[in-house]
C-alpha cells in the first residue's frame, strides 16, 4: 500500500505514527484537518516478480486514487532503475489522506504490493 511503512523497513516518524494510528505534531507531519498533505518518496522492488506485480496492479490504483475526494495530484513513475518507482501524492487535508491511505489498505493493489519496501517521507502545509 502507498504510504504505509513495514516494520522491517526505514520509515520517518510521521510513517510511523500513521501506521500505528498515533497523531503527530506538527514537527513530525500532518495533525490538523485542514492543510495540504504530500508524501513523495520510492517504491523498490526486490525482484522481477514484484515489478511484475507493481504492472499489473499500478494501472487501476491510480485510477481509483485519482477519483478520490480530496486528492490533488497522484503519480507514481519507474525511475531509470526499472526495480524503483518514483511516487509523489498530494491530498487537500489529512482527513483526505487517511480516507486514502484506509482505502489503500483494503484494496487489491494492498493486497498484492504489502511487500514491496516503501521509502516515503509525508509533509504538510507544503507549498504547491
Amino acid at each position: 500500500m502507498t504510504g504505509l511503512c513495514r516494520p522491517s523497513s526505514p520509515c520517518n516518524k510521521s510513517q510511523q505514527a500513521k501506521e500505528h494510528g498515533s497523531e503527530m505534531d506538527q514537527s513530525n507531519g500532518p495533525n490538523e484537518e485542514t492543510g495540504k498533505v504530500r508524501l513523495s518518496g520510492q517504491l523498490i522492488c526486490a525482484s522481477l516478480d514484484e515489478i511484475e506485480i507493481v504492472q499489473k496492479y499500478l494501472p487501476e490504483h491510480m485510477r481509483l486514487t485519482r477519483s478520490e475526494p480530496g486528492c490533488l495530484s497522484f503519480e507514481v513513475t519507474q525511475t531509470e532503475d526499472p526495480m524503483i518507482w518514483r511516487v509523489e501524492e498530494r491530498f487537500t487535508d489529512r482527513l483526505a489522506f487517511e480516507a486514502h491511505q484506509i482505502r489503500t489498505k483494503a484494496s487489491a493493489w494492498g493486497a498484492a504490493t504489502s511487500a514491496i519496501r516503501r521509502d516515503y517521507e509525508v509533509s504538510a502545509d507544503y507549498q504547491s
